[in-house]
Parts: structure tokens; sequence; C-alpha cells
């Protein structure tokens, strides 16, 4: 193998060209130039393709003992490594900025989720330029990169689509092809897509068949296919990310029908189940023993009865979710092995981005954002029980019950946002890699992070880490390599401390030993005291002889549990993990957290073509008085559709015309409606369509009355009996002239929504009362503007 040629510390490479003769005619014998040659990284660099699936506990997939079947990871593992002690971060945005960077989360400022960053470091949701992500610097090494699926880094005012793109994938991420969304979930039957930065639509609707996971499969299939047609000699990195199994869990119900019957028997007799299932694969030792459950996790027998059947068939409908997502990631596989270059290329399969995730309340739920809301009440059981057929299809926005996260991880305690425990931290990997692994088919035990993919992947390559990307000096990686555990089963682990924390729940493992304590409860989002930080109660565990943490030892050995506490205090200072931050609504809303938006003052201004603009990027009307004026041109037949939109089918709120007639609707959470329509149609010419909602106030979630003007003039009255007090969706967005996704109300469809007239400018103004009914065209226009 000849030598590299390129020094890769310094990325981009610096062109050196060679000294040499110049001749004056390129006719001249002497006239000699070396070719022309493209980038390429080290000889023998493999390709890398790494699944990253989505809200997927330990105990979940078939290939660690759990009741999903996953018949490609299965396959995968037969001819790869499982790994039975990998770690993510217990939430989404804060393990892939992890997966990505080589360093821990909070040293990429993405302590939680984008949604509640603050100004501080460690939570600012702001990759610092000294963390290059792994795929710039595999990109700038000479790999074609490509990325699929959920991308949550970006910060919430930088999600917009004016950007300003530095940390989305195509852009400062380092990928040269994305297809996929912005946020933390997405509606699989009618996701908000992007192609690189530019807004797209789904090729299909659900009726016609179309599921974002089979989409994002599609275009998965295709990038490889073409890029090892035109460049087989160039290796790739690709980043298959699926917004499965992330609520809302949604497949198709031949899918979901296999598993009939199978969760009839509830939680806590699955979990007897998978654990007798992982000690028979031999994915758990034999001396694990299984945790209990806490009192915060109802008993089945606990439930009511008539609710059980709903709770099953949220299970069976979970179950055959991640089964379907299995498969499409095995389609993947299918077009890699197809091209010949399977055995060359490393995948990494990681089975969960954080534990299984709790955050659908005791019950489950039919719409997840009546939680979020604080509303899970208007969920009964009698609603849930006819909603029964629906869950999983494009009516739901579904959710499966606490009781089954839990069980999801088992053997262990907790889940998802729970980073002191390894239920919210533990999931299981495969690693498959014909060319480089001697003995497939074993099981690998060292302890191992998120973290150490990125060195992985660069030693594997033969590439060093830069110290120097975009003319940045680069801090180290604070992963380590796992390359020393492929063909060592009993190789000491070479990653032995490593901190977790999130939203105040945190813990520290060193050396076997790991010091927890959990701090929130993951389905408590309104409401619930909270102690102070130093009231938490620390537990201790031994895991060279506990491999579930099932035998809490603080009691036993309090000065191990001490030196535990005094390093998880010197690696959170090491990290920018304090301060700690356990607050909830003051982190949603920028001002207090510190953090910037696209949203100046009480009014803001739109107009006809703008649209897939997240809730972060729209002044907000929550919880107060507000009006939404539109100044119209319309046909002398008369006008249809969309003036203005937010949200969609489950929850949100629309401005439009029907039968000629202006009409505003509010949706709440997709199970009640509140239409009001205009007494007469809109007049023919250029007019003020306008509504007004006045807030009843007395705390959040209230009702108000509604009143549509045209010109000034009262056309409709009518009653909005409540609202939704936090958040309309985490995908649907607001749109101006038209309305992509679900639609807020049955009364167009997103395909006919456009508006048939002209519209020249919408305004929203918030927080008051005082209306003039009419606003001065020139006058308040220019004073909005100047808002912007």
């Amino acid at each position: 193998m000849s030598a590299d040629r390129h020094a890769r510390t310094m990325l981009p490479i610096p062109d050196r060209p060679a000294p040499g003769l110049t001749t004056y005619d390129a006719k001249d014998p002497e006239t000699a130039y070396p070719p022309i040659e493209p980038l390429l990284p080290p000889a023998g660099a493999p390709n890398v393709l790494v699944v990253l699936l989505d809200d997927v506990g330990f105990g979940a997939s078939s290939v660690f003992g759990g009741p999903c079947a996953t018949p490609t990871a299965e396959r995968l593992a037969a001819g790869g490594l499982r790994f039975n002690r990998f770690h993510t971060t217990a939430l989404c945005a804060p393990t892939r900025a992890a997966l990505l960077s080589g360093r821990n989360h909070h040293s990429v400022g993405m302590g939680s989720i984008t949604e509640t960053a603050t100004s501080a470091p460690g939570n600012s949701s702001l990759r610092p330029n000294t963390k290059a992500p792994l795929a710039m610097t595999l990109k700038l090494n000479g790999y074609s990169t490509a990325q699929f699926g959920k991308c949550h880094e970006v910060p919430v005012w930088q999600s917009s689509p004016m950007g300003p793109f530095d940390a989305w994938p195509s852009a400062g991420g380092g990928f040269e092809y994305f297809y996929g969304f912005i946020g933390g979930e997405n509606n699989q039957w009618d996701p908000a897509l992007y192609e690189g930065t530019t807004p797209v639509e789904p090729p299909a609707t659900p009726e016609e068949g179309y599921h974002l996971t089979e989409d994002l499969a599609d275009h998965a299939v295709s990038w490889v296919r073409q890029q090892k047609a035109l460049m087989p000699e160039k290796p790739f990195f690709v980043y298959f990310a699926p917004g499965a199994t992330h609520a809302p869990h949604h497949v198709p119900q031949e899918w979901a029908d296999k598993y009939k019957g199978g969760f009839d028997d509830g939680w806590d007799a699955q979990r007897e189940r998978t654990f007798a299932r992982q000690k028979e694969l031999g994915v758990i030792p034999d001396d694990a023993d299984l945790t209990v459950r806490h009192d915060e996790i109802p008993a089945w027998e606990d439930m009511p009865d008539e609710l059980k059947p709903v709770l099953a068939r949220e299970m069976e409908v979970y179950a055959g979710f991640l089964e379907h997502t299995d498969h499409h990631v095995g389609r993947v596989i299918d077009a890699i092995e197809d091209l010949g270059v399977l055995d060359n290329t490393i995948v990494y399969y990681i089975i969960g981005d954080n534990g299984a995730s709790a955050e659908g309340t005791l019950n489950g739920a039919f719409n997840e954002m009546a939680n979020f809301n604080g509303m899970a009440a208007l969920e009964t059981p009698e609603f849930m029980l006819s909603k029964i057929d629906e869950f999983g299809s494009p009516t739901s926005y579904n959710h499966y019950a606490v009781g089954w996260a839990w069980a999801m991880d088992t053997p262990f305690q907790w889940t998802k946002q729970v980073a002191s425990h390894w239920g919210g931290t533990r999931n299981g990997t495969i690693v498959h890699w014909p060319d480089g692994i001697e003995q497939p088919g074993e099981l690998r035990s060292q302890f191992t992070h998120v973290i150490d993919f990125a060195p992985t992947i660069l030693e594997a390559a033969g590439l060093p880490e830069p110290t120097m990307v975009n003319g940045v000096q680069q801090s180290p990686m604070e992963g380590t390599s796992m390359l020393y555990a492929f063909n060592a089963a009993d190789a000491p682990e070479r990653h032995e401390l490593q901190y977790f924390e999130m939203f105040a729940n945190r813990g520290i493992y060193h050396k076997g030993w790991s010091a927890v304590t959990k701090h929130r409860t993951p389905w408590v989002m309104v409401g619930g005291a909270l102690p102070a930080f130093d009231d938490d109660v620390w537990e201790l565990y031994d895991g060279t002889s506990d491999y579930s943490q099932a035998h809490d030892l603080a009691a036993d050995n309090p000065e191990m549990l001490a030196k535990l506490q005094r390093l998880w205090l010197i690696e959170a200072v090491k990290y920018n993990v304090v301060p700690m931050d356990d607050r909830t609504s003051e982190r949603l809303e920028p001002s207090m957290a510190g953090r910037p938006t696209l949203i100046r003052g009480n009014s803001q201004l739109f107009f006809a073509g703008m649209g897939r603009l997240s809730e972060n990027s729209v002044v907000s009307m929550k919880n107060k008085s507000f009006s939404v004026t539109a100044e119209v041109d319309v046909p002398a037949g008369g006008a249809e559709g969309v003036i203005i939109a937010q949200g969609g089918r489950f929850g949100g709120w629309a401005v439009y015309a029907k039968d000629g007639r202006a009409k505003f609707t509010y949706n709440v959470l997709g199970i009640h409606e509140y239409p009001v329509a205009a007494d007469t149609p809109i007049p023919a010419g250029t007019h003020q369509v306008r509504m007004e909602f006045a807030y009843d106030g007395g705390g959040l979630a209230k009702g108000g009355d509604v009143t549509l003007f045209y010109d000034g003039a009262a056309v409709g009255t009518g009653r909005v009996e409540q609202t939704q007090p936090m958040v309309f969706s985490a995908d649907e967005t607001t749109d101006i002239g038209h309305e992509t996704g679900t639609t807020v109300s049955p009364d167009y469809t997103a395909q006919g929504s456009r508006f048939t007239g002209k519209i020249n400018w919408v305004q929203i103004d918030v927080g008051t009362d005082d209306h003039d009914h009419f606003i001065d065209p020139e006058e308040r226009v220019r004073i909005a503007m100047a808002r912007q």
C-alpha cells in the first residue's frame, strides 16, 4: 500500500502545487503536469452506514430479547457484533449532536432539545466551531456524505425557510445531500420535508400508500446506487435516521395487526417474558436481576378494565411500527449488498437514541399533544375506546402508555429523559463489518457511549482527528474509539469515565461503578413539585456484579458514593453541564431563556406564498386576545381557500374563505372544533377581512369570543370554548395563502387549500382588546414592517 500523499490534520487539505518547469507553449514536449486526481481518503477506507432509530428501549427489539420482530437487526448481529453496554444521552437531539461530533452533548451546546435552549453554553443548542461534525471531516477527506431522516439539532430561531443554515445537515453539518425533516418528530403519513434546505412535499398521499420511513429508504437506496455508479472509488458516509419509532406511532394497519392479542396480559407480564428471552439469547448476564416497578408506574392489574383493550392496541401498533422500520432499514442494507460493497461497509445499527418514551401519559394518548398542553384529561377512557381502530392511522397522533415504555426498557429502571438510570441511556447496538470483524455473532460488553462512534470511524478509515477545520483550531474529541473491541472480546474497556445529565436527572460511571439520582419524572409535564438539587437522593450500583442496576449499595458504601458524587461535579464543570436547569415553561419562552427569536413586538406581517413557518417563527397568540387582518383582492365569482393557517388536524386555527364567506376555525387537539362563519360573502374587489378573538382571561387554555369583520364592519360572531395553551404541533407549520400538511378544518383539503383571490398582506396583532377593526393600509403596515 502506497503512503498517503496528504497531510490531513488541517482541513480543507491545503493545495500545495509542486514546483517545476513552466513552459510557454502547451505544445512544448517538456510541458508536463501530473493528472488531476479527485480527493480520496486513505486506501481501504470503508463505507459507513449509521442507522439511528428513535425512542426504542433496550428491551423492545427481538435482537435484544424484546417482543418486536427485527429480522434485519438479527441478520446484522449474526454477521457482526452486539454491544450490550452502549449508551446514549437519554434524549434525542443531545444524542444526535454527540454522535455526529464525538463530543459530550453539553460540550456542543445540546444539553437538552433545541426548543428548551438557553443562553448557558451547555444548553445554547449552538455547536462551537471548534468542534466540527464528523460528516464535515469525512467530506473534506474525500467521502461522499448524505443524511436521511430526522435532524433535531437546528436552533429554533434558525429553523425557518430563511435559515441561517449553519446547523442544517447539507450546509454546516457536512452532508452533501439531505432529505428529511427538521425538528423532534413528524407525522409519518404527512410530513414536512426538506431536500437540502428547500421545502418539498411528499411524493404521494396516505391514501396512495405513502409512509415517511419507506420514502426515506427509497431516497437512501437511490442515493447509494447513484454514488457507487458515478464515484465507485469514493467511500460513502450515510446517516439514516428515520423518525420512527418516535411518537406519533404511525404504521400501516397490517403491520400492527400481526401482533393482535400479543400484549393482552399487560406490561408486567411482558417484562417477565422479555427478561427470560434476554437471558436465553445471552444479551444480558446470567446473574442479572430484573429491576422492580416503581410506585410511579401503575401495575397492569390496577389499570381500568375498560381501558385495557386500548392499552393493548397501543402496544400492538408500536410493535408493528418497529418491525416496519426494521424492514425498511433492511431495504437499505440489501441495496448496499446488491452493489457488492457490504463487506467493506461499517454498519452501526443503534437501536434507539434514548430509552423508550414515557411521554404518553399513564393511559397513552390518541393525540400526544394533549399531554404537552396539560390537557390529557380530555382523552377520557370512553374517548380512547371510541378511537381504538384508528390508532396508528392518518387520523391519529398516538403514543403508548408509560407502562409500555417501562416494559420496553427491560431489564432496567426508568425510561427516556431519565439520564441517571440505564433505562434512559442503555441502547442495544450492532456493528457489522465483515472486512473488519473476525468472529461474527459475538457479544461485546465493554462500556461504550455514543461519543465513541466518531473516533471509531476515523480510526477505521485511517484518518487523524483534524486539528484545524475551515481555519478554526479544533478541540479534541471526547469519545474513545471502539475499534479495539471489535476482535477482542476480553479486551479491558477503554471508556472508563462518563457523566450523564438530562433535566437534572444525573449520574456518573467510573470503572464499573455508577452513582445516579433521578430528579424529575418524564411524564409529569405540567405541575409537580421538584426537590432542590442538593435534596436529590443518590443511589450506588456495582456494575461488575449488577448489570441492571437492581441493588442500591448507597447505604453499604457511602465512601464510594461520595467519591462518585464529587467526580460527577468535576465532570459537570469540565463539560458545561452546570448550571443545571430544571425549569419548564420558562425555557419555552425565548426572552426568559435568553435565546434569539424572529418575532419582534406584538405584531407580525406576512405575505402570500410564505409557508413552513414553525411555531417559533410566528408570534404566539396563546392565552391572550389577538386579531388577524388580511387585505385581499376577491374576484367577481368570489374567493375560496386559506388566507392563513397555523397547525393542522391535531390542533391549530385558520382564517379562510368557504363558499365565498370568511370563516375562522379553532381546532383543539383534533377533539373539539369551533367554527365561526361570516353571514355574507366577501365582496368582490379589494377588502380587509379581519378576525378578532377576545380572550376570556383568568388562566391558561380559556375560551373567548370571535368577531369577523369586512372593512371594519362586523359580519359574524361566535364562540371558542377552550384553547391550546402551550403548543399546537411539533411538525405542522404556518402557511399564508395555502396550507401544507394536514388541514385545520375538514372544510378543505391541503390540495384544495390555495386561496383563489389575491392576498396583499396578512397581519397578526396580539395582546390587546382595543381594536379599530380596520388597519390603515399604509400606516399600520409600515409600523408592522418596522417591527420585523
